[in-house]
């Protein structure tokens, strides 16, 4: 039932399912669901493409998790194809890490009810043989390819899908870090992304080809596009696509922003990279997770998801170099998948939740199933306006701003959020966990800092050796500038922030005197102990934001809020996954011990079963409601009903 009354904590997030890897699988459309109320657990659904009436068939019930854990963050946990036998599904169950297969007939008829397994799911690989994640199947031999990190490195395997407790056997060696492997149409290429240490994979990365012999096995390996770390001028590249004739679909930023080029023929050296659609927008994301998609081919055209400004539209991109637009309502799109013609994505808008966009590219037509039924009526939302500010150095700088319920003023207390990565992005889509703090009337402003994503390369690269700076002075600015325009009361400012955020939001607290209570979720407070105790995707990525480990040691020591407790002057609530590898719980435990020995209020909340993000609704509306509570509390702002 919708409503007008402030949100609660539990209409947020008591059942707000997330979305991921839609995939159109001819007549069908397959995708995965996170369910907060399920302790975060993740299946697989598939109905009808375009029939939203019809209800969907779980293909993988409980105690089925379907969750990677590659490089932590995972991603790219399941693959999906149709064969003669129906559909094939493969996936990594969190239960054991291993890979599983299962396959439905029945898909004839159209009906989610005739849908009917062949047979038992068949564990594919034994325990404990690595972490395996982000593949896809290769049809042609029947087996799956894809990404196992295994002491200290990635390499590519394959798995048979008739076979049962396999060893994968390994196709290629990464010097490094390896993901989104993509096989031609034909079956006989390979392409993938390599990256090394110390650039994470948005800094510098190599789209590396290999042709695939009568064996199966790959054959000399070649680099067609990106750079080395140590390259003069570092450039990354993003999802590799092919298409039916052969040709291969890349999006790289040697021109300051993520750009699709195309290649006639990865294995004829000859020839060279064409970039057909020039623009100042970015098409492709960091990828700190596998899965990722910006660009499609729907059987006759590139489709591709653009982001200008903060805002993502649908583009489709000709071979002659034309750029038409999709005309659709959502600004808000990702993971886009298409074929035969029509187009999937998850997408949302200032007035519509997170849900399947699906468009009949030719005639235009779409229709858009959001995750969960509407809590507020759309004169209730607050909208999101574009605030932009002189952040640090005078730089032009962006960010989101959300105007309480009823309009501000100069009384009214504002949220400051510091997005995590920090290489993400304020985004405009809706948000409850927003709508919660404007029905509440609070102020939101949800900052792009310098670092982050969707304003080109140039923009992300302000963070650059200068993390815990640029940010921080982004943050303050924007509070500042919300003030400035009679909307704010200036000893009502609130931030927060979780992981990278939390750093910031830490760091805005130690180094302004612009905020007057901070909530943290899994926050890094110190930079030495990330430096040298986080896992192995991030263990370098501190030299690009902070400066060479440990030569510049001093300047860790400056930055990180730890080591300068005693300048926070205001009350601090932090939460923590004791099973946190990103960021250790003793970081949290060091820096609450830290503010309470120089007298500053500090509550601490921990979760047993939680890691680096809460996936459990139960532990999400405890967040919400303690940082409410909490804010109000030191800000003296009275109890709010709920």
């Amino acid at each position: 039932m919708a409503t007008r009354q402030p949100l609660s904590a539990r209409q947020v997030l008591g059942k707000q399912p997330s979305l991921k890897a839609p995939r159109v699988l001819g007549d069908w459309l397959l995708w995965l669901e996170q369910r907060p109320q399920d302790k975060g657990r993740t299946t697989a659904l598939l109905r009808p493409w375009g029939r939203p009436e019809q209800t969907p068939k779980e293909l993988t019930p409980a105690p089925c998790n379907l969750r990677c854990r590659v490089h932590e963050y995972g991603g790219g946990a399941s693959a999906a194809a149709l064969d003669d036998h129906g559909l094939l599904l493969t996936w990594i169950d969190d239960s054991d890490g291993c890979l599983w297969a299962r396959s439905w007939g029945g898909l004839a008829d159209g009906d989610p009810q005739t849908v009917v397994a062949n047979g038992p799911a068949r564990r594919l690989t034994a325990p404990g043989e690595g972490l395996l994640g982000g593949g896809v199947i290769d049809a042609k031999r029947n087996r799956w390819i894809g990404v196992m990190e295994h002491a200290g490195r990635d390499v590519l395997v394959q798995v048979a899908i008739d076979r049962l407790d396999q060893t994968p056997v390994v196709l290629h060696t990464a010097a490094d870090f390896a993901g989104y492997p993509a096989i031609s149409p034909d079956g006989d290429q390979l392409a993938w992304v390599e990256w090394q240490q110390p650039a994470m994979p948005w800094e510098a990365a190599a789209l590396h080809w290999a042709p695939i012999n009568a064996h199966g096995d790959l054959g000399s390996v070649g680099t067609l596009a990106g750079s080395a770390p140590d390259a003069e001028r570092p450039t990354s590249v993003f999802q590799p696509l092919w298409l039916p004739d052969g040709q291969l679909i890349v999006a790289e930023d040697a021109g300051g922003w993520w750009n699709l080029m195309q290649h006639q023929d990865p294995g004829d050296p000859s020839q060279r990279w064409e970039r057909l659609w020039p623009m100042q927008a970015e098409t492709a994301m960091p990828q700190w997770v596998f899965g990722m998609s910006t660009t499609a081919w729907d059987g006759e055209q590139l489709i591709a998801a653009v982001c200008a400004e903060g805002r993502w539209q649908l583009k489709r991109l000709s071979a002659d170099g034309s750029i038409r637009m999709v005309d659709q309502p959502f600004d808000d799109l990702a993971e886009l998948h298409a074929d035969a013609g029509r187009a999937v994505a998850i997408a949302s808008n200032s007035t519509t939740g997170q849900g399947l966009l699906e468009l009949h590219i030719a005639s235009g037509r779409w229709s858009h199933t959001p995750a969960s039924a509407p809590v507020l009526e759309p004169e209730s939302i607050s909208i999101a306006e574009p605030l932009w500010f002189a952040g640090a150095a005078g730089r032009r700088t962006h960010a989101w701003y959300y105007p309480p319920r009823g309009g501000a003023s100069a009384n009214t207390p504002l949220l400051v959020k510091s997005h995590s990565g920090p290489t993400a992005m304020a985004r405009r889509g809706l948000s409850l966990g927003i709508q919660f703090w404007t029905s509440r009337g609070w102020g939101v402003v949800d900052v792009n800092y310098g670092g982050s994503t969707g304003f080109g390369r140039a923009y992300r690269e302000r963070l650059n050796g200068e993390w815990g700076v640029v940010d921080v002075q982004d943050c303050a600015a924007a509070a500042k500038a919300v003030i400035a325009n009679g909307d704010a009361h200036p000893q009502r400012i609130a931030i927060e922030g979780g992981s990278a955020g939390g750093f910031t939001t830490l760091a805005c607290l130690c180094f302004t005197d612009v905020f007057q209570v901070g909530a943290c979720r899994y926050a890094v407070s110190d930079l030495l102990a990330l430096a040298s105790e986080t896992h192995r995707f991030e263990a370098r990525y501190l030299d690009a934001l902070v400066g060479a480990w440990p030569q510049d040691r001093q300047r860790y020591e400056e930055r990180s809020p730890l080591h300068h407790a005693d300048r926070i002057r205001c009350p601090v609530i932090f939460f923590q996954g004791l099973q946190d590898k990103v960021v250790v719980p003793e970081q949290t435990e060091r820096m609450a011990a830290a503010l309470r020995r120089n007298g500053i209020p500090v509550e601490v909340r921990t979760y047993a079963e939680e890691g680096h993000g809460f996936r459990d609704s139960a532990v999400q509306v405890d967040v919400l409601e303690a940082t409410e509570a909490f804010f109000r509390q030191h800000l003296g702002l009275e109890p709010h009903p709920h």
